[in-house]
């Protein structure tokens, strides 16, 4: 009998240690209770960069707000295509253009790969410049076009970058946008999961992570410093997605708060849609400076 205990013990450790490490592309995931926080936290990134999709496309606008209360509006436009492809290492590509015309053209590209080890990818056109910049991981902390949050927050942050413990598991307390004045999430089942960078010194001492029980997306989150001062809030909205009997949870609404400086960032995404059959051909750098946008 204690054999077969052990056995059985030794079976459901290999299999979790399995879901820790590896999860299938084009598959939705959900967690549940009992799960490590590194299980949870490889969910939550497979949610995040759209892994369950062949492709995913979001138009939209972005809102930044000062102290003050005045208000910057920007047209935006993302996509992404996932490829999972191990013969050449390729996991996604990400595409992010602004398409006001203030800042008609300026946008973001990163090419993203299976082996952890090797950095993404990434660049930045600036169309007034003329010119395409590779982005360091050096300058991941930078803020992402002019947003309330960082390059590595959107682009380039991945599983492998932080150490995670699980906190606790609680109700969460809501969220109420500052953009349309609603409450989200209010009650919800989450688990609570620390984040620490593995990179130190970096810009954030760790970050503090709702995750939602109910989909698996990370839906709230505190940034500290040093110092341990909370200088940074960041809360998203996903719905779920029907696509071919699929349930896909996805992001329609990211606002950011800098506590020090009082500013904000919303994005409100509105035009959604999903494996539509993007091509790999609207991934490349020769896209990311075409005039057309």
């Amino acid at each position: 009998m204690k054999k077969a205990v052990l056995f059985l013990s030794i079976l459901l450790f290999l299999s979790s240690y399995a879901l820790a490490t590896e999860l299938e592309y084009f598959k939705v995931y959900r967690p549940h209770d009992g799960m490590s926080a590194d299980q949870i936290m490889e969910i939550e990134y497979h949610i995040k960069y759209t892994k369950f999709a062949k492709d995913a496309s979001f138009g939209g606008k972005a809102y930044f707000v000062d102290k003050s209360g005045f208000v910057r509006e920007k047209e935006t436009f993302r996509k992404r295509i996932t490829l999972g492809r191990k013969s050449d290492d390729i996991a996604y590509k990400d595409l992010v253009i602004f398409i006001s015309p203030q800042v008609k053209g300026m946008g973001t590209l990163t090419w993203t790969y299976m082996d952890a080890k090797r950095q993404p990818d990434s660049w930045i056109w600036l169309p007034s410049l003329k010119r395409i910049r590779k982005i360091s991981s050096a300058n991941s902390d930078d803020s992402f076009l002019g947003a309330d949050f960082t390059v590595e927050d959107i682009l380039l942050r991945r599983f492998e970058d932080e150490t995670y413990t699980l906190l606790r598991t609680e109700n969460f307390g809501g969220y109420l946008c500052e953009f349309d004045k609603k409450t989200y999430y209010q009650g919800r089942p989450c688990f609570v999961i620390e984040c620490k960078p593995k990179r130190s010194p970096w810009y954030y001492a760790k970050r503090i992570l709702w995750v939602d029980k109910n989909t698996g997306a990370g839906i709230y989150e505190e940034k500290y410093d040093a110092t341990g001062r909370k200088f940074m809030t960041l809360f998203k909205n996903f719905e779920i997605f029907n696509v071919d009997g699929k349930a896909y949870p996805v992001q329609t609404i990211i606002e950011g708060k800098d506590l020090r400086t009082g500013h904000r960032t919303t994005i409100i995404n509105t035009d959604i849609k999903l494996d539509q059959g993007l091509s790999e051909e609207e991934f490349t750098q020769r896209t990311l400076m075409m005039s057309r946008w």
